[in-house]
Order: structure tokens, then sequence, then C-alpha cells
């Protein structure tokens, strides 16, 4: 029993003396409560929950500086750093970015690149690795095109490079990483912090959303 309320552990630390097998609540009465709360009272209950953790010495202000999360079972946007998706994702952020900021672009791949991402899904899950190789360095190509020509149309706009500046050093972190490599690696371009505490071959575990926050 994995529902909410339906865990030993849980039930343990909530106080409960016997297992019970009706759940407490569900995962929708948990989300009502949340709503009803709202995140003002939500941040205050935090704020308070850690101010007597201080004040009682259970943790110290140091530790604050460093925070590490654990969402093994938790949905997170976080990809593998040599993934397609990651690749396409960059290019697709580019080029809205390009919108916005009225540069015009030679081309930005928006059909081909959906439909090689496509194909590479389709190639590795029929383990046709060769096929899903090329349409990998097929996204790569793309991606590194987009910000040849977004790097070209803002040279000599301050105003645009210090715009596109940040997300141009992501992406082409994202186009330079490789599977092997030593050192930091982009998981996720909405959160570059994020970094893989469980490894097995360069994957985070069991495919898992694993990362590490810095505070």
């Amino acid at each position: 029993m994995r529902a909410l309320g339906g865990e030993p552990y849980y039930q343990f630390f909530c106080g409960e003396e016997f297992f019970q097998h009706r759940l407490v609540f569900d995962r929708p009465s948990s989300t009502r409560w949340r709503n009803r709360m709202g995140e003002e009272r939500l941040q205050a209950l935090l704020q308070e929950s850690l101010s007597v953790a201080v004040r009682t010495k259970a943790i110290k202000p140091s530790e604050f500086s460093r925070v590490i999360v654990d969402t093994t079972v938790q949905p997170k946007n976080v990809m593998l750093p040599t993934d397609a998706k990651l690749l396409n994702r960059a290019r697709e952020k580019l080029v809205r970015l390009a919108q916005l900021t009225g540069v015009d672009l030679r081309q930005s791949y928006a059909r081909v690149g959906k439909f090689a991402l496509i194909k590479h899904q389709r190639y590795a899950h029929a383990k046709q690795f060769k096929r899903a190789r090329r349409a990998l360095k097929t996204l790569r190509t793309y991606l590194g095109r987009v910000m040849r020509d977004i790097s070209r149309k803002i040279a000599g706009d301050a105003a645009l490079a210090g715009r596109s500046s940040k997300l141009l050093l992501l992406a082409r972190r994202v186009h330079e990483q490789q599977q092997h490599q030593r050192g930091p690696k982009v998981y996720s371009l909405h959160a570059p912090e994020v970094e893989c505490i469980g490894k097995r071959i360069d994957r985070p575990q069991r495919r898992n959303r694993s990362g590490v926050h810095s505070a």
C-alpha cells in the first residue's frame, strides 16, 4: 500500500501505535488542505518550524547553506545530460527567446527538430542504437545552428546580448556536454542548479529525479 497514509513508516512517524489498514486521508484531501491554507500560510508554517528547530538546537543555522532534496518518487522536469529531449528543449527555448526579442532567425527547425526527436525515441525504443545516435547528432546540429545564428544577430547589441547571455550559456553547455565528462552538467534548463547525486553509468538512479538543489 503505497498510497498516502498507507505506509507503516508514515503512520509510525505520525504517532500511530498500530498499523491502520484504512487510510487516514487520501491525496486529494491533502491537496485541498494545501489550497485552503494558501502559499503564504504554508511558508509561515515552514519558517516557524525551522525557527523552533534552531531555538531548540535541533539543527544549526550553518546547515541551511545547502539543502539536499531526494525526489525519487516525485516527477520532475529533469532529463539526462545527453538526452535528445534536453537538446530539443534548448533549441525551442532559444527560438522562443528570439521571437520575443525580435531576432529574425534563418530557420527555427521547429518541424524537423520535432521529427528528429520522435525518430530518436522510436529508434531507442526499438534498440536501433546506431540510428538513434544519428538522430541525436541531428538534434545537436540543429541546436548549434540556432545558437550560432542568434550569436551573429545579437553581436554589437548590448541589450540583446544581456537578455540572451544566460540562456545561450546554458544551451552551449547542453550542446557540448558528453556522457562521460567530469564536472557539473545541465540536467534542466529551468533549474540549472540541479545536480545528480545517484548515478548509474551517468544516469540518475532508475531514471528517477534525484537531485541536489543549492539553497
